[in-house]
Parts: structure tokens; C-alpha cells; sequence
């Protein structure tokens, strides 16, 4: 397994941060390995949904189911996907004083053997990195939260 980690402070409140990070149907806006986002039940997730994240490494694309194993909104998420990346995702936002919040990502992963968890390895490494990928894109929703988009 590999681990990664990345953190932002968000000139805004938790709960203005959650609006943007609690959908995932954000998600293609910050990592450029996903490509769309599907099943994501209607009124919103809660622990135990279940949706799919469509990922694309090198042209490649591949469903990964994505399972909500703890949702704490405007707190904390976790999430577990399996498929040709195996990972559980956390996420964190904690107050900071001047209604501000610190927005943390932790990633524990790894690629599945065989010609697809090798060509998503290649293409990770192409853009930087796992850490480089995750930071870009928590900058990506730091910027998303204090433009209003």
C-alpha cells in the first residue's frame, strides 16, 4: 500500500466547504484520471451508498466501484473503492478561527496487477505522482469553495 496525503486551508466556513467536496460528482473537476461519475443515489450519499467512478489512465477507461464507509457531513467522509485501483479515501474538515476550515485528503492505495493497474500506475507517474495529484487537486477545490463555482 502506498500513502499519501494533502491539506489546504479554505477561506471559507466546513459547511461551505462540504458543498463542494461532499458531491462527487465534483470529482472529474480536480483529478483528470476521472473521467465521470455514475450511480451517485438520488438526494445525495450517506454511509453505505455505493456509485461509480469512471477512470481513465492512457485512453484506458475502467469503472471503479466507490463505497461511502463513513459520512460525518461537514466533517469527515471515508470511502473505499476497489477495482483497478484499490484505495480508502479520507477526507476532513476541521473550523479554523476566522471562518476558515482546513480541507485534508489522506490515500491509502494501491494498483491491481495485470495490464490495467500498470498502465494506471504509468499514467500517474506521468503526471507527477500520486502526492502531486492529490495536492493539485485539493488546490483545484480550495479554489472551486472561495470562487463560488
Amino acid at each position: 500500500m502506498t500513502f499519501v496525503a494533502a491539506e489546504v486551508e479554505v477561506e471559507a466556513p466546513p459547511e461551505r466547504v462540504w458543498e463542494v467536496v461532499g458531491v462527487p460528482e465534483n470529482l472529474p473537476q480536480w483529478d483528470r484520471h476521472i473521467a465521470e461519475v455514475q450511480d451517485v443515489p438520488p438526494g445525495g450519499l450517506r454511509e453505505g451508498s455505493v456509485y461509480v467512478t469512471v477512470m481513465q489512465f492512457l485512453g484506458v477507461r475502467t469503472r471503479v466501484p466507490s463505497k461511502v464507509l463513513e459520512w460525518e457531513p461537514p466533517n469527515r467522509a471515508v470511502f473505499r473503492l476497489k477495482g483497478v485501483i484499490d484505495a480508502t479515501v479520507t477526507t476532513t474538515v476541521e473550523p479554523l478561527p476566522g471562518e476558515r476550515s482546513r480541507l485534508r485528503h489522506e490515500v491509502d492505495f494501491h494498483f491491481r496487477g495485470g495490464l490495467l493497474g500498470e498502465i494506471a500506475a504509468r499514467s500517474l507517474a506521468m503526471v507527477g505522482g500520486a502526492q502531486y495529484a492529490l495536492r493539485r487537486g485539493a488546490i483545484a477545490q480550495k479554489r472551486q469553495v472561495e470562487e463560488g463555482r
